[in-house]
C-alpha cells in the first residue's frame, strides 16, 4: 500500500527503511466512493491525503452555483486545503472523489511530528509545498494572460493522466472557459493533426 508514497519520497530525498517504516504507522487508510466528499466547504481540513488509487478534485461553488475547479489529484499526488489544514480555520474548498479512491491520511500533529523526527521528510514536504506555491502562482498568472488553447495545452501537460478520466465540463471549469470554447479549441487542435 505504501510503495507509491515511498517512490515519490525517494524521487526527492533519501529516507532509510527504518524511518519510512515508522512514517507509515502515522497514516490512516481511507477509501472513498465515487462522488463521496473528502472535505466540504466550512469544515476544517484535518488531514492531508496522499492518493494511492483514484482521482480527487478540489473546487469552490460560487453564489450562482457554478463550480470552479482548482486542482485534480490522481495517483501519487497530495490533496488538502492547506490553508485550513495549517491554520485550523474552516475550509473554503470542497474535495470529492471522481472515482473510487484509496487514500493515505495524516493529521497535522502527526505530520509535524514526522518532520521533526525525520529530517528527510521535512526536506520532502518543503519541496512539495514550494512546488505547489510555484505552480499556483504560475497558474494564476497564466489564467490571466493565456488564450484558451494555451490553457488547454497546459492542462494536457500538467494532468496527462486525467484526460480520459475527467469530463469535458470539468476540464472547462478548471480552465475557466465555457464548454463551447473548450469544444472549439479541441476541434481546432484535432484539425491541425
Amino acid at each position: 500500500m505504501f510503495e507509491l508514497l515511498h517512490k515519490k519520497i525517494s524521487a526527492v530525498t533519501s529516507v532509510n527503511e527504518e524511518d519510512f517504516d515508522y512514517f507509515k504507522t502515522l497514516f490512516v487508510q481511507k477509501k472513498l466512493r465515487k462522488r463521496q466528499y473528502f472535505l466540504q466547504e466550512g469544515d476544517i481540513c484535518k488531514y492531508q491525503a496522499f492518493v494511492e488509487q483514484g482521482l480527487l478534485r478540489s473546487y469552490t461553488v460560487d453564489e450562482k452555483g457554478s463550480e470552479h475547479i482548482l486542482q485534480f489529484a490522481s495517483e501519487g499526488w497530495w490533496m488538502a486545503d492547506l490553508s485550513s489544514y495549517l491554520t485550523n480555520e474552516p475550509s473554503f474548498l470542497n474535495v470529492d472523489a471522481l472515482e473510487e479512491v484509496e487514500l493515505l491520511l495524516i493529521t497535522k500533529p502527526l505530520w509535524e511530528h514526522a518532520m521533526q523526527k525525520i529530517p528527510a521528510l521535512e526536506h520532502y514536504f518543503r519541496i512539495i509545498i514550494q512546488n505547489h506555491l510555484v505552480a499556483t502562482q504560475k497558474r494564476l498568472l497564466q489564467s490571466l494572460a493565456e488564450t484558451a488553447e494555451e490553457k488547454y495545452n497546459r492542462f494536457l501537460a500538467t494532468y496527462p493522466e486525467c484526460v480520459q478520466r475527467v469530463s469535458q465540463h470539468m476540464v472547462a471549469s478548471y480552465l475557466g472557459v465555457t464548454r463551447e470554447t473548450l469544444s472549439r479549441v479541441r476541434r481546432q487542435l484535432a484539425d491541425r493533426k
